[in-house]
């Protein structure tokens, strides 16, 4: 079966574009092979459907896999790595994800009257129990799937939000706390929070933003507890545990570099044999 792509998903973007430059609050996504790639930053609450194939996602400390049929809803403002996989009998991944960018949410509450009553345990991932009414929503999205390469009218993607919205807050009453929470992260741990994810390939300005500081406070702070740079004091983390699994645990370079925060490969062999004098595929 040919791979589209709705054209609710308007300028047909794929999930591996930044979520930054996204321009649709709904988008189909599909890949014929493995794909590792995407922004390890999920700015807004996103409520995913996993049609076929599988995805793997870290978040630092905890590893999930969703299958076919799964639903899972992303908290904003956190650090993921997302590895996705077709399936293993043949065809294509395909997910849907909804987007819940903050105008919309803030509209909604006021459409509908909901507000957030107590602060909510900020986690990565919520996991939704499917339903019916999901899979009603699911098959009411199938009519846009044969307007490929047409651009529906604003207002339909928007209807189909809430209507998304309205059964999330159905099923899952609780999640009004989360999801109407505006507050901005404030300022906290800076030493804690790069330890723990350094990993995350992301720029300076994500840093900084989730550790509650402007970018030139986050430098500033930073300097004053590592002594070095932001971006010294990263290359030189990656690098080290780059070391670490390709030495001892035996990882080829190609399985390492995306792992650690690199970018290419090219790149993370020639930052490699500079800090080590040997290229890592002779360690």
């Amino acid at each position: 079966m040919q791979c589209l792509h709705f054209a609710l998903a308007l300028y047909l973007i794929l999930m591996n574009a930044p979520m930054s430059t996204k321009q649709s609050n709904i988008l189909y996504s599909c890949y014929h092979t493995r794909n590792r790639e995407g922004e390890q930053f999920v700015p807004e609450n996103i409520l995913s459907f996993q049609i076929a194939g599988s995805v793997a996602i870290n978040d630092g400390e905890q590893s999930y896999l969703f299958k076919e049929g799964d639903i899972r809803l992303h908290q904003r403002n956190h650090l993921l790595k997302f590895s996705k996989f077709p399936p293993a009998a043949g065809g294509d991944f395909k997910s849907l994800s909804v987007y819940f960018d903050q105008d919309t949410l803030r509209h909604f509450c006021q459409e509908y009257h909901y507000t957030a009553h107590k602060p909510h345990f900020s986690k990565p991932i919520t996991i939704i129990q499917p339903n019916n009414l999901y899979q009603s929503f699911l098959h009411s999205l199938q009519p846009y799937e044969q307007l490929s390469g047409h651009i529906p009218h604003q207002d339909l993607i928007q209807l189909k939000v809430k209507e998304a919205l309205l059964i999330l807050l159905k099923t899952n009453p609780e999640l009004k706390d989360v999801l109407f929470d505006f507050t901005e992260p404030g300022k906290i741990d800076l030493e804690a929070f790069m330890i723990k994810n350094f990993r995350f390939n992301v720029s300076l300005q994500r840093f900084a933003y989730l550790t509650g500081r402007s970018l030139a406070t986050f430098k500033r702070d930073f300097e004053k507890l590592f002594h070095t740079t932001p971006s010294r004091w990263l290359q030189q983390q990656r690098l080290k545990e780059a070391y670490h699994l390709i030495k001892e645990k035996k990882q080829r370079p190609s399985e390492v570099y995306l792992e650690v925060g690199f970018e290419d490969l090219s790149h993370f062999s020639f930052a490699f044999k500079k800090a080590y004098g040997v290229a890592p595929s002779l360690l």
